[in-house]
């Protein structure tokens, strides 16, 4: 037994990118556009409750207070967010050529490809930057992803379940024969929301969140001989498993 498809989140999930990525670049973005702000290890786990990093920065403004010579010098606050997005996802891509995959995550991309199980990505990722993690991957794997679904392609970002109806769309397959892999609270709850079982592999920063939606939690998918997760056990959550 197989999943009909397997869809994976990106930060933390394909790779633990938050802490020693995502953070370091908005706080180099920051400082290249000489604004006084940055985020430590503990204050960007709290700002992770706010999905996506264009409104994450916004928020933190909202909160702390705008830089306003910044506001100006750009012609306003969404366009001052727009650019430091561009130069923090810039610095973030020339950073993950370093970055490990997580455990697993190759072996269950091998095994899905030779059980003929689709692929896709649905992350509030800018595109730019998921396309540097799947290169990780290498270009035979990364060719395999029907889709990749990334940053602004919906209106509505993680927890909402809009970007796993575009999936469920882009699939033309029923949700309850797939399976999800996230890592976060947000995530599960848009996957849970569209009706996709969740297997949740918890990251730095959600191993305390609440997962009482997830089909199974883990701390990583492994890999031999610590190989926790394997296409079987994904297709245990699917509906064909459990009815």
């Amino acid at each position: 037994m197989r999943p009909e498809a397997i869809i994976f989140d990106c930060d933390g999930v394909l790779v633990d990118t938050e802490r020693d990525a995502h953070r370091v670049g908005f706080n180099r973005a920051f400082a290249q556009f000489g604004i006084d702000a940055e985020w430590d290890v503990e204050q960007y786990g709290r700002l992770l409750q706010v999905a996506g990093g264009k409104e994450r920065m916004t928020a933190y403004f909202d909160q702390a207070g705008w830089p306003e010579a910044q506001v100006d010098e750009h012609g306003g606050r969404a366009e001052l967010i727009a650019a430091l997005h561009k130069a923090k996802t810039a610095i973030v891509s020339a950073m993950v050529r370093d970055l490990p995959l997580r455990p697993g995550v190759l072996r269950i991309v091998d095994e899905a490809v030779a059980a003929g199980v689709r692929l896709g990505v649905c992350t509030t990722s800018n595109p730019k930057f998921i396309d540097a993690v799947l290169d990780l991957m290498g270009a035979e794997r990364k060719a395999r992803f029907e889709f990749v679904h990334a940053g602004d392609v919906v209106s509505r970002k993680k927890p909402d379940p809009e970007i796993y109806e575009l999936a469920t769309r882009s699939l033309g397959l029923d949700p309850a024969d797939c399976v999800v892999i996230e890592d976060s609270r947000n995530g599960l709850l848009a996957a849970h929301g569209a009706g996709y079982p969740v297997l949740v592999t918890t990251s730095t920063y959600t191993v305390d969140e609440d997962f009482a939606q997830a089909a199974r939690v883990v701390p990583e998918l492994g890999d031999a001989p610590d190989a926790g997760i394997t296409l079987a056990d994904l297709a245990a959550l699917t509906r064909r498993a459990v009815t």
